[in-house]
């Protein structure tokens, strides 16, 4: 059973970058006929923008090219989410423990917020719940789900954050180390003055971290301080996956594969890496799989090669969630 678990709507930073690929992503499923970059094309391409950008990445029409994506490759279950980070009634949580204060990247996380932050949680619950049942008449189950990133000491604010919404299930990640965002590309040159077997180790605990508060039903892309290629000889790095492989078979925590790195980042390789995949699989970690897709073309993407990739370390199930309730597949 082939399942798509981590994938979302619509992310900042609102650029011309972002309205062309959002063009191409339209263009995908509806393609125009009109010879590319002629005035004709031009004019047809804006009036399409505008419809999506004024009808939001919540409409039926938006959500529903993801319903087309996965009858188009075959994908059964899909899961839905978004970070937490996108919505509004999470501010405080983000300007407490990212950093939005320091001379250094304050300023330019704080415009990133501010670039990012701008829908509603309870908007986006409707949006899911009421697609659920025109998905399922089509033969794809559609679960709502929360990508929440975790901080050091944050579990009692975003255990109430995650209390707001009845969810199928939370993924926990990290993408702050010390209050910096180390994924966005404006800020990875702080890469360059780190000792980075001292920053993965440092990464990883908070990973075991995030792992141990039971806050989350699985713990996604583990491995992903790799972003931009910036890593230490990974035969260093084995302890650490040691650590969290164990972690995870201790609290009953899934984790996933994820294909988002692989083809949007420099680093082009699988959440985890091969070698961290074959510790997590040797301690009979369990998994789900994920595109990490933020347009709807690219739902399902590596997930039937993630699949193959499990069913040849022996695996014959994948978890998937209802209402927060572990649910096994066959694959």
């Amino acid at each position: 059973m082939k399942v798509d678990y981590h994938l979302h709507l619509e992310e900042g930073p609102y650029s011309f970058r972002w309205l062309d690929r959002t063009n191409l992503s339209l263009d995908h499923f509806h393609p125009l006929q009109e010879k590319p970059h002629t005035i004709e094309w031009l004019k047809k391409a804006e009036s399409r923008i505008n419809n999506r950008l004024n009808k939001g990445c919540y409409s039926e029409e938006w959500l529903d090219l993801y319903l087309e994506e996965a009858l188009n490759k075959g994908i059964k279950e899909v899961g839905i989410v978004d970070h937490l980070y996108r919505f509004r009634e999470t501010r405080t949580y983000y300007e407490k423990y990212m950093d939005v204060t320091s001379p250094e990247i304050g300023a330019l996380q704080q415009k990133w917020l501010d670039q990012v932050m701008t829908e509603s949680i309870y908007e986006f619950v409707t949006a899911i719940n009421q697609a659920k049942k025109r998905w399922e008449q089509k033969g794809v189950i559609l679960r709502l789900g929360i990508e929440s990133d975790y901080f050091p000491g944050c579990e009692d604010e975003l255990r109430e954050l995650l209390s707001l919404v009845e969810w199928d299930y939370v993924i926990g990640s990290v993408h702050f180390l010390n209050g910096w965002g180390f994924d966005n590309p404006e800020t990875q040159d702080r890469f360059k003055s780190l000792d980075l077997l001292k920053t993965y180790e440092e990464f990883f605990g908070v990973v075991e971290m995030a792992i141990k508060s039971n806050l989350f039903d699985f713990v996604a892309h583990l491995d992903n301080l790799k972003v931009f290629n910036h890593r230490p000889d990974e035969k260093k790095l084995m302890p650490f996956y040691h650590q969290i492989a164990d972690a995870l078979v201790e609290t009953d925590t899934a984790t996933e594969i994820n294909a988002g790195l692989f083809y949007r980042y420099p680093v082009k390789e699988m959440c985890p890496s091969p070698q961290f995949l074959s510790v997590l699989v040797d301690k009979g970690v369990l998994f789900t799989l994920s595109s990490d897709a933020h347009f709807p073309d690219d739902l399902g993407k590596h997930v039937p090669d993630n699949l193959k990739t499990l069913k040849n370390s022996g695996y014959s199930e994948i978890v998937t969630f209802n209402k927060r309730k572990r649910v096994m597949k066959t694959i």
